[in-house]
């Protein structure tokens, strides 16, 4: 897989340079101007090669991972107030990106960047083993469908690939409303012998993570709210 080039904006035009990041649609005014002021600085290209965090931020604090940050409110907000850690967002979702990097960069938030690209191949080439002091994963699709349930992101397969990643201690935050999808994510968290789980069931709720969108919908639903955390040994 090669470098992802930047996109180039000519009289107007979003004209697409080999590019998976901003591929798909056009743009309005004020998407180009946040594209133009913010890509390069705030956004994370796609490399077959290793990530060097010290690089990218400007310092050698913990790097977390979200994967699925949706519009990035609660991203955002998580950077903002546990400033000593630092955060890469993970998103396929092209208005989402978009928004979360204007926020990024009208706030010149310092230890958020954002990728647009798919997790499983970032976290396969430019993620190096060992490395990364937490993934978060909120409110991911729970494909409720019985037919539907292997596209399920938190498999014991992906389980295992975010347990190689982590640092010793590190952790995985998962929050879903959809619990036979949570009670299916603690039993495959059973088969990687790299993971314990510390509350041997759901963890009780952290401070810092803030109410997402989904989750108030869910609530709204009266869906119980479920959280998991998983260390690696």
């Amino acid at each position: 897989m090669g470098k992802l080039d930047f996109i180039e904006l000519r009289d107007g035009e979003v004209r697409d340079v080999r590019s998976y990041v901003l591929r798909g649609r056009s743009f309005t005014d004020s998407e180009r101007r946040t594209i133009h002021e913010y890509l390069e600085r705030y956004a994370i290209f796609f490399e077959d090669s290793l990530l060097d965090y010290g690089r990218v931020f400007g310092n050698d604090k913990p790097v977390i991972i979200e994967i699925g940050f949706g519009m990035g409110d609660t991203t955002k907000e998580i950077a903002l107030r546990r400033p000593e850690y630092n955060y890469i967002g993970i998103e396929v979702f092209l208005q989402g990106f978009i928004k979360l990097l204007k926020q990024i960069g009208e706030n010149d938030i310092p230890n958020l960047r954002i990728m647009r690209f798919n997790a499983v191949d970032v976290l396969n080439h430019m993620i190096g083993d060992g490395t990364i002091s937490g993934f978060h994963v909120f409110f991911p699709d729970p494909w409720p469908k019985k037919k539907h349930h292997k596209r399920r992101l938190m498999s014991t397969e992906f389980l295992t690939l975010l347990s190689s990643k982590l640092v010793p201690g590190g952790y995985i935050y998962m929050a879903t409303d959809w619990e036979p999808y949570a009670q299916e994510v603690l039993e495959n968290a059973k088969a990687v012998d790299t993971l314990e789980n510390p509350y041997q069931g759901f963890a009780d709720p952290v401070p810092w993570r803030p109410t997402t969108k989904f989750e108030k919908k869910g609530l709204e639903k009266e869906h119980r709210i479920s959280e998991i955390w998983l260390e690696r040994r």
